[in-house]
């Protein structure tokens, strides 16, 4: 298997809910209580998310946090949600902002759209190709009532299957 292939199915394998558990979704990764201040485009985060980190919360609720890329990178981001006690009214969402926040990129759905895809997969995992080198802003949101744990995994362009 080539190193790209290798990269790409770990990747998989990590960001794999596939209706697991949160422990199977977490997996090494340590909780990061983003209680830091890192300033990135005109805001400032509480957290630095990667591969060995994660976040919780609750929703109904926007949050944010950064990813450092030190080159082109296939930024992927995963929500794992448990106790479902509402789906909520609006779009829930991933913004993935370029350096700078000069270009945004949006993945959303419908309320019920999205309970309905945690309630098959159990997780919402979206991806995007972020270009430039620096701190990224990741923003995501949702209305449903649940407790939520999201993470992020960062491949190399250079590294994806062509």
């Amino acid at each position: 298997m080539s190193r790209a292939a290798t990269l790409a199915a770990a990747a998989a394998l990590l960001l794999c809910g596939c209706g697991g558990t949160k422990e199977d979704f977490i997996g090494f990764r340590s909780r990061d209580a983003c209680d830091q201040t890192w300033p990135v485009c005109d805001r400032v985060v509480g957290c630095i998310i990667g591969g060995q980190t994660y976040m919780t919360g609750r929703f109904p609720a926007q949050g944010q946090f950064l990813v450092r890329l030190v080159e082109p990178s296939k930024v992927t981001v995963g929500i794992f949600v448990e106790g479902v006690a509402g789906t909520g009214t609006n779009d829930a969402y991933i913004h993935w902002w370029e350096d700078g926040c000069v270009k945004r990129i949006r993945e959303s759905l419908p309320a019920t759209a999205f309970v309905a895809e945690l309630e098959r997969s159990g997780t919402f995992i979206r991806s995007a190709d972020l270009v430039g080198v620096g701190d990224h802003l990741i923003e995501f949101s949702a209305d449903a009532q649940a407790t939520y744990y999201v993470k992020a995994e960062v491949v190399l362009l250079r590294d994806q299957p062509q």
